[in-house]
């Protein structure tokens, strides 16, 4: 599971067998964990789900993901092809 980011103690990764979904990153703090949908065409992003998040970390977690968000589709790219 390559980690392509640690910011605020949350850890953003990837799983090495899932480059047959559509583009996603993982994050992970502690128990708290989601998964987030990107969509690079939109620049949008959704929540796949999410467990043990309050409405706080998932603002935390969402401001991440769009700060670095041409980051993480390059790392995404870089690792699982172009989708």
């Amino acid at each position: 599971m390559p980690t392509i980011l640690m910011k605020l103690g949350w850890r953003f990764y990837f799983y090495p067998n899932e480059g047959n979904e559509p583009m996603h990153i993982h994050c992970k703090h502690g128990e708290k964990q989601c998964k987030i949908w990107l969509y690079p065409e939109e620049f949008e992003i959704e929540l796949a789900h999410h467990y043990q998040m309050n409405n706080r970390d998932l603002k935390i977690v969402k401001k991440i993901v769009y700060e670095n968000f041409d980051y993480i589709e390059s790392e995404w790219r870089k690792y699982h092809g172009n989708d």
